[in-house]
C-alpha cells in the first residue's frame, strides 16, 4: 500500500492509501476520490511535510471518550454521505469489483460485503478497492 497526502480544490489536506500510484490516479480520473471534509472531486496530490518523530520519553495523552464518540458520529455522518451516490451490492461485492476491473461490466460506484480472503484477491489482482472506516450494513439497517 502506498500513502499519499492529499488536497482538495477547498484547500483541505488528508492522507489516503492505495494499492499503487495506478490505482491511486485510475480512482482520482473516475471521480472516486473525494474530499472527506468538504466532498470535493477537484484532488491533487498535496507536498507531503517529513515526518518528525516525538521525544521518546514524550507520550501524547489519549482521547477521551467524548472526543471519541463527537470523531465516529462525523466518520458515520460523512461515510454516510458517500455511500448516498453508491449501489450496495451485498455479498456480490468481490465479482461485481472484478468484473467491472475486466471490463465485462461497466463501471459504477457501489459498496457491500467482501470476506478478508475476497478482498485480500482483489488487491493482488490491482482491482482498485477501498475499505470503509466504519463497519456498514444493508439500507434500512442501523450500525
Amino acid at each position: 500500500m502506498i500513502v499519499f497526502d492529499l488536497k482538495c480544490g477547498g484547500g483541505h489536506v488528508f492522507e489516503a492509501w492505495f494499492g499503487s500510484s495506478g490505482s491511486y490516479e485510475e480512482q482520482r480520473s473516475a471521480g472516486h476520490v473525494r474530499c472527506p471534509v468538504c466532498d470535493d472531486g477537484t484532488i491533487t496530490k498535496a507536498v507531503m511535510a517529513p515526518a518528525i518523530s516525538a521525544k521518546s520519553n514524550s507520550k501524547a495523552a489519549p482521547p477521551t471518550p467524548d472526543a471519541v464518540k463527537v470523531a465516529m458520529k462525523m466518520l458515520a455522518t460523512r461515510q454516510a454521505k458517500a455511500l448516498e451516490s453508491s449501489e450496495w451490492v451485498g455479498t456480490a461485492f468481490a465479482d461485481r469489483a472484478r468484473a467491472m476491473h475486466l471490463g465485462e461490466e461497466k463501471h459504477a460506484t457501489i459498496h457491500g460485503q467482501a470476506s478478508l480472503a475476497e478482498a485480500k484477491a482483489l488487491v493482488d489482482e490491482g482491482v482498485p478497492v477501498a475499505p470503509l472506516p466504519l463497519p456498514i450494513v444493508p439500507p434500512g439497517k442501523v450500525n
